[in-house]
């Protein structure tokens, strides 16, 4: 008797049946042969994809529900698609997924940039494991994707189920968790800019009984960008246990520990970025900061459980808990537009510096409940989640010297020993939800949900104390969505949802930032056939914006009336052979500024482009002489932005390819990737007239990789 997994089926003792069926029929007797059940293995909500094409997230709903079932747009990357592509970041990872604008500041390696149907979402839209990971000032956090099982994406107002979020979507990021599975994978690689890693992930039962269960993921980078003096450098180690006394109860204690290495982002002019000025065009590669003072570093340690009991098939409880602490350090000398006519090439710069440290609590705890009422079948959920969040914050600014782009000659200098900004913000959250999945007609699906926030924010101001506020809002959030499912596995759906964001932050002038609000309503159809790896989705929304949060060049933050967002969304996931997975994805954008001031009232925002994308091929050879060889390739379109609130300076365009070629044998895997394979030069987006950034120039990376 053997066991074997065959795309994702357990099948047992077949071919033992098998051969004793021949050797029956040969003697030409009659045999009875016991009956063997062929199961698909069940997808979990938070866990492995087979392939790319997922069914199951919790993303949208808090519950383990299927894609299919969920009135909602949600797209999700797995592991296999990650590592087909070489992602070195979560904004990477997220380039072929329709309505995520990823990596709207270039080729920065200190965030994660990224838009969501238009709007800036890393501050308040970047969860982990279902928690808020939330961000101000330049207190941002990030993820190693080394560490992650899958990454989603969930468009539209969420605040009824995590309460203070960006109305436009977040990325929920999953991380690796133990399994009984033994496992132990290492891998090493290196890009053109002599950037190199090493990983390992190893897991597995620490008893024969698997009440004890780990898993181990590190990883460590060092060298160089596309950007001179730039380095960086990664320390990453997430270690976590599982502890399941039974089969209706778990515990899992993990943790990480984030080192990153780098250095500032370029920021640069329109002239001589986005057009020619008259010396031409500033290198991309040339760094305008002083190599001497300019450093980011961020020390991330994230700890916390995830628990749940079930006392019987209808009823659970859960509760998840994460503390974070956070300590940023950058110094960098920035550009601020030209010093003078653009033609003597002499880049402004401010000195800056900033050295916030962050303690975040986050704590969200669920009962669960299925039962019916008559014909209606009812998946309840409440649940009560709190945050706590604090941030001791310093920014100093000075004028800088010039830079001579042509014959950049850098000095010795000091971080300015002025502040503009010297507060300590804390701020409680504490949210009530209910949630009703009710299916009806075994063919309807409706999701009716609620919260209440509670939110008190308390700033400290050490420079100025009268602008010290001590205060609280509270806020009703909601969403309803309504999805009928056809046999032929077609289901179209609408819903309508609020959101609410409180904004931890000051204005320029030291007042405290009103919250922001969004509402939302959503049509959609989406298309699973039973029996394929294939899903379908398409969606048409109207969001709407209010007390809008942007920045300038100078790294003011503008509060300004509302954005409103309409679009269309396609997205396509298959493998229409085996061995031939298929992405395809496009968003199409209206965006208009309703209400702000006069000159800026029916623009579009800065640095949004109203048009995405994208479509990803990848086939391995399944037999004969090429089997286990295989070759991706996938081209990137985005359409055009502006540069400043009065539209008049438009940022062009831009569509890349990359390639990627990989081959597997035994416990060997061995990848090649290209990104940007014709290696176009190219402005990713502008903030302002003096803020231009690159985007990622041609990366071309080894890999290989063994499973024990």
């Amino acid at each position: 008797m053997f066991s074997r997994r065959i795309a994702g089926v357990s099948v047992l003792a077949l071919a033992t049946a098998a051969g004793a069926q021949e050797a029956q029929q040969q003697e030409g007797n009659a045999i009875t042969l016991e009956t063997f059940r062929v199961e698909g293995k069940k997808e979990s909500a938070t866990g492995p994809i087979e392939g790319y094409t997922a069914e199951r997230s919790a993303a949208g709903t808090k519950t383990d529900t299927a894609l299919i079932e969920t009135p909602q747009a949600v797209s999700v990357v797995g592991r296999e698609q990650m590592d087909a592509q070489q992602v070195q970041s979560v904004a990477e990872a997220t380039r072929y997924t329709p309505g995520v604008r990823a990596g709207t500041f270039g080729a920065d390696a200190r965030n994660d940039w990224f838009l969501v149907r238009g709007f800036s979402a890393q501050e308040s839209g970047y969860y982990l494991d279902g928690l808020q990971l939330f961000a101000s000032s330049f207190a941002t956090w990030r993820f190693e994707p080394f560490g992650l099982e899958r990454i989603e994406s969930v468009r539209g107002p969420s605040s009824v189920l995590y309460g203070g979020t960006n109305p436009g979507g977040l990325l929920n990021l999953v991380s690796k968790r133990p399994s009984a599975e033994t496992l132990l994978h290492v891998e090493a690689g290196i890009n053109e800019f002599g950037n190199g890693y090493g990983a390992v992930d190893a897991g597995g039962a620490i008893d024969s009984g698997e009440h004890f269960l780990y898993r181990v993921s590190a990883l460590g980078r060092g060298g160089g960008t596309q950007v001179e003096h730039t380095n960086n450098d990664r320390l990453f180690l997430a270690p976590s246990i599982t502890w399941k006394p039974g089969e209706r109860t778990s515990l899992t204690l993990h943790g990480s520990v984030l080192l990153d290495r780098t250095k500032g982002q370029n920021f640069l002019p329109y002239v001589g970025t986005v057009v020619d000025a008259p010396y031409g065009r500033i290198p991309t590669d040339l760094f305008t900061s002083e190599p001497d003072l300019d450093h980011f570093k961020r020390d991330q340690l994230l700890a916390g459980y995830a628990f749940e009991h079930r006392f019987n098939d209808d009823w659970a409880v859960r509760q998840n808990l994460r503390y974070g602490h956070l300590e940023i350090d950058f110094q960098n000398y920035y550009g601020v537009g030209y010093a003078g006519d653009p033609a003597e090439a002499q880049l402004a710069r401010g000195n800056f510096i900033t050295v916030p440290k962050v303690d975040l609590f986050t704590v969200d705890t669920q009962v669960q409940a299925r039962l019916e009422t008559g014909p209606l079948r009812h998946r309840l959920l409440l649940g009560v989640d709190y945050k706590h969040y604090r941030i001791a914050d310093e920014q100093g600014y000075e004028a800088g010297t010039p830079l001579d782009l042509l014959e950049p000659v850098y000095g010795s200098y000091a971080p300015p020993e002025s502040r503009y900004t010297l507060n300590e913000t804390a701020q409680n959250q504490l949210g009530v939800y209910l949630q009703d999945q009710i299916q009806f007609a075994k063919r309807f699906n409706l999701v009716l949900s609620g919260r209440h926030d509670w939110v008190g924010t308390d700033l400290e101001n050490q420079l100025t104390p009268a602008s010290s506020y001590d205060g609280s809002v509270k806020s009703f959030s909601g969403r309803a969505g309504l999805l009928y499912t056809f046999d032929s596995g077609v289901a179209p759906y609408v819903s309508y949802a609020r959101s609410f964001n409180p904004v931890a932050g000051t204005t320029a002038d030291g007042e405290l930032f009103e919250p922001e609000t969004g509402q939302q309503v959503e049509a959609g159809l989406k298309f699973q056939p039973e029996g394929l790896a294939s899903t379908l989705g398409l969606s048409v929304f109207e969001l709407r914006r209010q007390n809008f949060v942007t920045t300038d060049g100078a790294f003011n933050s503008l509060q300004i009336g509302e954005v409103r967002s309409r679009g269309v969304e396609l997205e396509l996931i298959t493998s229409l052979l085996p061995g031939l997975d298929v992405l395809g994805a496009v968003s199409l954008y209206d965006l208009e500024i309703t209400d702000g001031a006069d000159f800026e009232t029916g623009k579009t925002p800065v640095g949004s482009a109203e048009f995405m994308a994208s479509l990803w091929l990848d086939y391995t050879f399944q037999e004969g002489t090429l089997a286990g060889f295989g070759a991706g390739a996938g081209v990137r379109a985005t359409g055009r932005s502006f540069a400043d609130r009065t539209n008049t300076l438009e940022v062009p365009g831009f569509t890349l390819v990359d390639l990627g070629l990989h081959y597997q044998r035994s416990h060997w895997r061995a990848a090649i990737t290209v990104s940007n394979l014709l290696d176009d030069e190219y402005v990713s987006s502008c903030s302002s007239e003096a803020a231009c950034f690159y985007g990622d120039q041609r990366r071309a990376a080894l890999n290989v990789g063994y499973t024990f």
